[in-house]
């Protein structure tokens, strides 16, 4: 398995156009814009894929999150990347995103923290396997149990503002 840190990602510009590469420590050490993709995956039931982050993450480690998802490689587009990274993460396959929106998240507290979120749904009905250097705990939740939890844990700050996002999208639909 490749070192995380090592992988070459496409660095873009504030209007999501490619400026140029580097390896994902720099773009991190950096604050560069890059891409990334977020799936809400949820059950035929509705519940949520809650997972926590491993402690040993680059980005946000032992956070939870309630989306799968990760980085854009370099050349990848954002519907290959969502595919990779929930089949990744769930430990599936033929899973199929479906694209909603995108936006430009920025650290709240000014930071580095800066990239594009491309944002997509799937529907999961069979077993999950999450991949073990990537999920340390997951439960499927209701939006209920979820709100709850958003009240007590620890979320990353991208995933809490994507979820912000989503249901405000879902509302307006």
């Amino acid at each position: 398995m490749t070192n995380p840190a090592e992988e070459l990602m496409d660095v873009v510009d504030e209007h999501d156009r490619v400026v140029g590469t580097a390896l994902r420590a720099e773009v991190y050490r950096r604050g560069l814009t890059h891409r990334c993709v977020f799936i809400l995956v949820h059950d035929p039931a509705g519940r949520i894929f809650v997972h926590r982050r491993t402690d040993t993450k680059l980005f946000a480690p032992g956070a939870y999150d309630m989306f799968v998802g990760g980085v854009v490689g370099s050349g990848e587009t954002y519907a290959e990347a969502a595919v990779r990274e929930a089949e990744e993460e769930l430990g599936v396959h033929g899973i199929a995103p479906r694209p909603m929106f995108k936006f430009h998240f920025r650290d709240p507290d000014g930071g580095k923290l800066n990239w594009w979120c491309d944002m997509y749904e799937a529907e999961w009905d069979g077993p999950v396997s999450p991949q073990e250097s990537e999920v340390a705990w997951h439960a499927w939740m209701t939006p209920d149990e979820l709100a709850e939890r958003l009240t007590r844990d620890t979320f990353v700050a991208d995933g809490v503002e994507a979820y912000r996002r989503y249901l405000a999208f879902r509302a307006a639909s």
